[in-house]
């Protein structure tokens, strides 16, 4: 399937009830357009990174009676998993699509990673665009404008809280016509994880 945009179709599967029917649309509407996105970031970030990525789709397997509130891919160096690995994230609430760096609470060097970050945070503030948000958890619609002050306190969250988060990019609301010209979209998709792979990097050295 070649991507076509996302529409408001996309993001009303976010109001259906139940499940099961929710699951069904998932599968149905955005999942088809997350294979066709992950495809194209995936052979860019492995080029750009020097490593070889791997695309992977959530599943919400766990889930028995809550239907997801968000879905989303992510690309991992790890052909098996992504949660515990540094990664990125493209995917839909019903009113956006994020685009993250995201380390999440699984992963387990997340202490050392933000430790390094703490200690390079001037690296870190040179190289997040001042229009980028940050996030400190991936299963709430809540993300900040990108400050030194919200910088400083969400990684020191994210070092001594347990299930402290860290993610960093963008948010394109859904009626932002840039959705619907899939060609501006993915390049506005590429640029975004483009200026986040340096500190994809410096959380592996």
């Amino acid at each position: 399937m070649e991507f076509t945009g996302f529409f408001k179709s996309d993001f009303q599967t976010f109001t259906i009830e139940g499940l099961e029917a929710r699951m069904d649309a998932i599968q149905k509407r955005i999942q088809p357009k997350f294979h066709a996105i992950g495809e194209i970031l995936v052979d860019d970030l492995s080029v750009e990174i020097g490593n070889e990525m791997f695309l992977h789709i959530a599943k919400h397997a766990r889930r028995t009676k809550n239907p997801p509130k968000d879905t989303w891919l992510a690309i991992s160096a790890n052909k098996r998993g992504y949660k515990q690995h540094p990664h990125f994230q493209l995917g839909l609430w019903d009113d956006h699509v994020f685009l993250w760096l995201a380390y999440i609470y699984e992963a387990p060097n997340k202490k050392e990673i933000a430790k390094k970050f703490l200690e390079n945070i001037d690296v870190v503030k040179e190289t997040i665009p001042s229009d980028f948000m940050i996030s400190k958890d991936h299963t709430k619609n809540e993300a900040i404008p990108m400050t030194e002050d919200g910088l400083q306190k969400t990684l020191e969250r994210f070092f001594d809280v347990k299930k402290g988060e860290l993610l960093i990019g963008r948010k394109v609301m859904a009626d932002d016509p840039i959705l619907q010209n899939p060609e501006a979209f993915m390049e506005f998709a590429r640029e975004t994880f483009k200026q986040l792979i340096p500190l994809y990097k410096l959380s592996y050295e």
